[in-house]
């Protein structure tokens, strides 16, 4: 973010705030979040998850693909 912020001569807290208006769930995605995902996909739980594409990027893809 730090990045972006500076290309876009802007503050880290209003490059955040930017990132986060962009996502549709209006909030940026916690990399527990990511884990969770991660963690059931490999139990056994998900034993009938076969063949998928799922995308983890905490939410940042506006939609499906």
């Amino acid at each position: 973010m730090n990045e972006l912020a500076e290309m876009r001569a802007i503050s880290v807290e209003d490059a955040y705030a930017e990132r986060r208006w962009k996502v549709p769930a209006g909030r940026l995605g916690d990399p527990g979040e990511a884990g969770d995902l991660c963690a059931y996909l490999c139990s056994a739980r998900a034993g009938f998850i076969t063949g998928q594409d799922i995308v983890i990027d905490v939410g940042a893809y506006p939609g499906a693909l």
